[in-house]
Order: structure tokens, then C-alpha cells, then sequence
């Protein structure tokens, strides 16, 4: 397949793929959407510059920044064409589904000028410098490790209408919870052992699996301890052996396991579990969850694997802010950052979702992966598919230069066939772990 044939079909397909916005947006809103969702995946940048440059039309380019930022600055717009893109994921969660939401950082150390700046704490260094805090909402299938990107909301404490960082995490699992109608278990680590995250969570009766810190209290028999005090009384009945991938060396971990049933204090009406795993650490790794838990090692290790494929998705993360280069974001009203943040990750879910859907589409995504020249991965990672597809993305698009309006732009309905590409699925016993 020639190249420009491949990127005309790439094309196609981000014009079908924008008509899911069609029920809330106006006609020139989408061909914005339809301009940005193709400008990001050919330029693989958020600077509205880049992005007016990768479309090409024939207009001066300043003229076409002026028109993107315009629209940019719309009220809401980013979390409607959010709520929309979670909307089309819903089909693909079941009640098994781990939900994995976890805040972030966007460093932007050396800006200015930029609105709202604040304080953040840089996730790989622990410093404090400016920038913006960020949520991820990612959806990932246990048995398959296929990730979905599901929403970003970005957001500053600075802001007048931020409330706190638990309001920004709530809002995001409400969007999800509405979509899917409370199917799928929400998997949050330390960051998440929160009363006020807990609180609602348990009153909707939403599913959730939450790494202690180990000093919160719990109760057991009519007595409160600590979760950490806990831990050391409970019997490990079921050992595994797992493969975690760190420094590019796999290195076997012997794991053992086991539970106990606890409640938070003031609510007995609301039975929890207490997993304790040991073997990753001087200390055991302690995860909470409502999800009922019996004495048999299939029950027990849903619970275990679930937490350990949240660390799996950790290198989706860093692909999102890689690939895209979000850290990147240049836009002059805090307006315009959320909604860019929002349609970044709306073309991360085309990428990751959309373009292979169908058996048509299954070939084009192998002419893309070809594209990307990236044939040797390891098995057992997350984002593998989307990871290669994206560069071929952006290859097969940026030659072109230009999109086609939506008038000029093919109306055949979109393919309904669906196929998956899956992963090298681990052994029973061994899991991969990226470090």
C-alpha cells in the first residue's frame, strides 16, 4: 500500500471518527475537532502552531493559528468532546474492567507568562517547580493488557474555580460512571487512600481496588488498628512467581498473599478486604477493595493482578506525554490548555481504539506499524499497539499536508466488524512487570 493511499484512509477514518461528537457540537466545532485530532496525530505535538503547519491548508498559517485558537478558547468544550469519547469507550468496558485513574504532572519549569501556574511536585525527581497537575483515566482488560485511554482533565490550583484535587478525581469518576453505568473496578495507588475518595465511592456502590499508605485505620472485630498493624497478622495462603522487567533485566519475584475482612470505622454497612502481598519490598504491599474476596487463589489474585497491572499502565503514561509531547503546551489562557489537554487525549483513543476496529482497518493498522519501522517489543506491555501505530500515524499523515474538508471528505458509514490484537498473554503463574 502506497503511502498517501494510507494516509487518505488514516484521514477517512479520523473524519468517522469525529462524527461521534455530532450530537453535541456544531458543524464548524467539528471540522475543528476533525482539523485538531489530525493535526495532532501528523505533527505528534500540542502547539497549536505545529498543528496548524501539519494541516497545510491554503491559507496563511497565521490565520489558521488564529482560527484554531478561537475555537480552542470555546467554554467546555473539552469536557464535552471528554464525556463524548468515554461515551464510545463504554461499549468496550465490562464488568471486569480495571479503570485506572491516576493523577500527574506537567512540568513547565522555565514558563512565565503562561495563566494559573503552579506549584507541582515533579513525580521523577520530587521537586517542587511550576507547572499543572493532571488526571489520566485509562481502561485496561486483565486477561488481554489492551489499555484504552479513556479522558485528561488538567487543572491548577490557582484557579478560581478549583476546589481540590479529590473534586478533580470525583469528577472524573463520576464521567466514568455515568458512561458505563457503574461497570468496571477503579484502580487508584497511594494517592487514592483518601476518605473522600473512599466515601463516595462506597455510597455508588462503584468497585474499587486502593493501595494503603499503611497508617489508616480499619476496623477488625469491633477494634481499630492500622492497616500496617493489620498486615502482620494475616496468613499468606498463596505464593506466585512473577517476572518484573526493571533497567531493561527481568528479574523473578517470589510473591505470597493473603486477606482478611475489615470495614472503615462508621461503616460496618459496608464490607471491605484487606489484601496483604508480600515480596516486593521490606514492607508488604497492602491494597483495600470492596470487591467480595473468598479463600481460593483465583479470587485473591484478580485482586493482586489488578493492582500490578495499574503498574503495567504506568508506561502508557509515559508514552501519552512522550509521544505527544504535552509537557509542550503553549497556549496563553488556562481555557485553552484544558481543552487541548482533552482533545490530545481524544486522539490517543482513535489511535489506540478506533484504528483497528474493524478487519479493513486491521490491515491498515499493520501498513502503519510497518510505517513506524518498529518490529522487535517485548511481550506483556501495555500500549504496545499504540505505541508503534502512532509514529506511523504521524508518517503516513505529514507527507500530505493538507486535510480534506469535511464536505469533500467520504461518507460511507464506518466498518462494524470488530477484531483485537492482543499481546503475548503471560504464563499462569508469571506476569511481566514494567519497572
Amino acid at each position: 500500500m502506497h503511502l498517501p493511499r494510507v494516509a487518505q484512509k488514516l484521514r477517512d477514518q479520523i473524519h468517522h471518527f469525529s462524527e461521534i461528537f455530532s450530537p453535541r457540537f456544531s458543524q464548524p466545532q467539528l471540522k475543528f475537532i476533525e482539523q485538531m485530532l489530525f493535526g495532532v496525530a501528523a505533527s505528534q505535538a500540542c502547539k497549536v502552531s505545529q498543528i496548524s503547519h501539519a494541516l497545510g491548508e491554503d491559507i496563511l498559517l497565521k490565520k489558521m493559528e488564529e482560527r484554531l485558537s478561537h475555537h480552542l478558547a470555546a467554554p467546555g468544550l473539552g469536557q464535552r468532546v471528554q464525556e463524548q469519547v468515554v461515551a464510545d469507550a463504554a461499549r468496550r468496558i465490562h464488568p471486569d474492567t480495571l479503570l485506572i485513574v491516576d493523577p500527574t504532572d506537567l512540568r513547565k519549569p522555565y514558563a512565565q507568562h503562561m495563566p494559573l501556574l503552579a506549584r507541582v511536585r515533579d513525580g521523577s525527581t520530587g521537586e517542587l517547580v511550576n507547572g499543572y497537575w493532571c488526571g489520566v483515566a485509562l481502561a485496561c482488560e486483565p486477561r488481554s493488557r489492551r489499555v484504552l485511554p479513556l479522558l485528561q482533565r488538567l487543572w491548577s490550583a490557582e484557579a478560581p474555580d478549583f476546589v481540590s484535587e479529590n473534586a478533580q478525581l470525583l469528577a472524573m469518576v463520576n464521567t466514568i460512571a455515568t458512561a458505563t453505568h457503574g461497570r468496571g473496578i477503579f484502580v487508584m495507588d497511594r494517592g487514592g487512600d483518601r476518605s473522600r475518595l473512599y466515601l463516595p465511592l462506597l455510597n455508588q456502590g462503584l468497585r474499587f481496588i486502593i493501595r494503603l499508605v499503611g497508617n489508616r485505620h480499619l476496623m477488625v472485630r469491633g477494634r481499630c488498628r492500622s492497616g500496617r498493624d493489620l498486615a502482620r497478622g494475616v496468613t499468606m495462603r498463596f505464593a506466585e512467581t512473577v517476572v518484573r522487567e526493571q533497567a531493561g533485566a527481568e528479574r523473578k519475584v517470589h510473591l505470597e498473599y493473603g486477606f482478611r475482612p475489615v470495614h472503615l470505622p462508621g461503616r460496618a454497612d459496608r464490607p471491605l478486604w484487606l489484601v496483604v502481598v508480600k515480596g516486593f519490598g521490606a514492607e508488604p504491599m497492602l491494597l483495600l477493595t470492596n470487591v467480595p474476596v473468598r479463600a481460593t487463589r483465583h479470587s485473591l489474585w484478580q485482586i493482586v493482578s489488578g493492582y500490578l497491572t495499574r503498574w503495567l499502565v504506568e508506561e502508557t503514561l509515559r508514552f501519552i506525554k512522550q509521544s505527544y509531547r504535552l509537557e509542550d503546551l503553549r497556549v496563553l489562557t488556562y481555557e485553552r490548555l484544558r481543552n487541548l489537554a482533552a482533545l490530545m487525549m481524544a486522539s490517543a483513543y482513535f489511535t489506540a481504539a478506533w484504528l483497528g476496529e474493524s478487519l479493513k482497518l486491521a490491515v491498515l493498522a499493520s501498513h502503519v506499524c510497518k510505517l513506524a519501522k518498529r518490529f522487535f517489543w517485548r511481550a506483556g506491555l501495555p500500549l504496545r499497539r499504540a505505541g508503534r501505530w502512532h509514529p506511523g500515524v504521524a508518517r503516513a499523515t505529514g507527507p500530505l499536508g493538507r486535510v480534506p474538508s469535511a464536505s469533500r471528505l467520504p461518507t460511507r458509514p464506518p466498518p462494524t466488524l470488530a477484531v483485537q490484537l492482543l499481546l503475548k498473554k503471560p504464563g499462569k503463574a508469571q506476569m511481566h512487570l514494567a519497572a
